[in-house]
């Protein structure tokens, strides 16, 4: 049970954090565009007396006491956000608190994180005697899965040994996310008139290796994030007449793997199965989990908490380390019209993260990298 103290700079904390995400609702953030919210996160935090650090529209902080002999556990989410659908019914950079919600775009994904975890941040900022080091990070480009948010910010970094990476989780614990992999296909023919027998149409060649990634199953099914799944979304040919046969078609196929297998074999089954040409567009964003056994796992369970595996990708799988993905909100309202959050949200969040991280025993680091600034 938490001490009357406790739940006063739990609610002092809430407070500050809930008129902070109302200033970086008011403020858009479009992926590449997140000038003016990394301005408020860095003018913030050293209106608190917080040191910070800024590299691109990322921001970046110590904990005051900051000891290299130390493990150091990075708390991290993003504050940049997709743009408005045209659903809205309500003004999206106009925060609206209404019915114990707060309305307005991101203050679901991940404004509501991002403010909880800088609350908490602060809260542990000025402790001496933490058993492990604090990094805060508010990064930018994550729902375009951007270069330059978290991945250009993380070798700039000291040694981070663990991390929170706060997205709308209802505060249970995303132990694994998939990982994304998305092909451009190329089903190659020969052009031709349609009137007659001519050429080799390309639309039947993509068709039945679309067929294949529609009935195709891998045999490996996750318990935390089931099975892959393959998905056609996208079709077109080179071919803008109606008369004639295209000699080109291209397809995209999104594919979500599960942890137990690699980014490798899956395309080489794709090669030994279908007879179009294929490229991945990039390999980064790789499934990711974290062990049950792991300090933040731990104290997580104590605490009640439910684990689960995350359809969805995050900047988690940015990160060459043991990652938490957990915070305030829901991922059902990511993204959706008049997005929001709902005020205790935050406040409870607040007050899990803290005892979560009250509760977290690391292990002495090893070894150590010089921070480059």
């Amino acid at each position: 049970m938490q001490s009357n103290e406790s739940v006063t700079t739990v609610a002092y904390l809430a407070k500050d954090a809930t008129r902070l995400l109302k200033k970086l609702i008011a403020t858009p953030s479009f992926s590449k565009e997140e000038e003016e919210t990394a301005e408020l996160i860095q003018t913030f935090l050293e209106s608190k007396g917080v040191t910070t650090h800024q590299f691109l529209n990322n921001i970046w902080a110590k904990n005051k006491y900051f000891n290299p002999d130390k493990p150091t556990i990075l708390l991290n989410s993003h504050h940049d956000t997709v743009k408005p659908n045209k659903a809205y019914t309500l003004p999206p950079f106009e925060p609206i608190e209404k019915d114990s919600k707060l309305y307005g775009l991101g203050s679901n994904d991940a404004g509501g994180c991002l403010v909880s975890l800088m609350a908490v941040f602060l809260h542990f900022y000025q402790q001496e005697n933490l058993a492990y080091n604090l990094i805060m990070a508010a990064t930018a480009e994550e729902e375009i899965s951007g270069s330059n948010g978290v991945e250009i910010l993380l070798p700039r970094l000291p040694k981070i040994d663990c991390g929170i990476v706060g997205e709308p989780t209802l505060m249970n614990m995303a132990l694994a996310e998939k990982g994304l992999l998305v092909i451009d296909c190329t089903a190659q023919g020969k052009p031709g008139h349609a009137a007659r027998e001519e050429g080799d149409n390309a639309i039947l060649k993509a068709m039945k290796d679309i067929e294949w990634f529609t009935q195709y199953r891998f045999e490996k099914v996750s318990d935390l994030l089931g099975p892959v799944k393959m998905s056609v979304t996208v079709i077109q040919t080179d071919n803008k007449q109606h008369n004639v046969v295209p000699a080109q078609c291209q397809f995209v196929v999104d594919i979500r793997v599960n942890e137990l297998y690699t980014f490798e074999e899956i395309l080489a089954v794709i090669q030994q199965n279908i007879q179009s040409q294929f490229q991945p567009r990039s390999c980064r964003l790789r499934s990711t989990s974290i062990a049950m056994e792991h300090p933040l796992i731990q104290a997580g369970l104590s605490l009640g908490r439910t684990c689960y595996g995350s359809p969805t990708t995050s900047d988690k799988a940015l990160m060459p380390f043991p990652t938490l993905k957990m915070g305030p909100g829901d991922s059902a309202r990511s993204h959706s019209a008049d997005e929001f959050i709902f005020t205790d949200e935050i406040t409870n969040g607040i007050a899990l993260y803290i005892e979560l991280l009250n509760k977290v025993l690391l292990p002495v680091s090893e070894k150590k990298q010089p921070v480059k600034q």
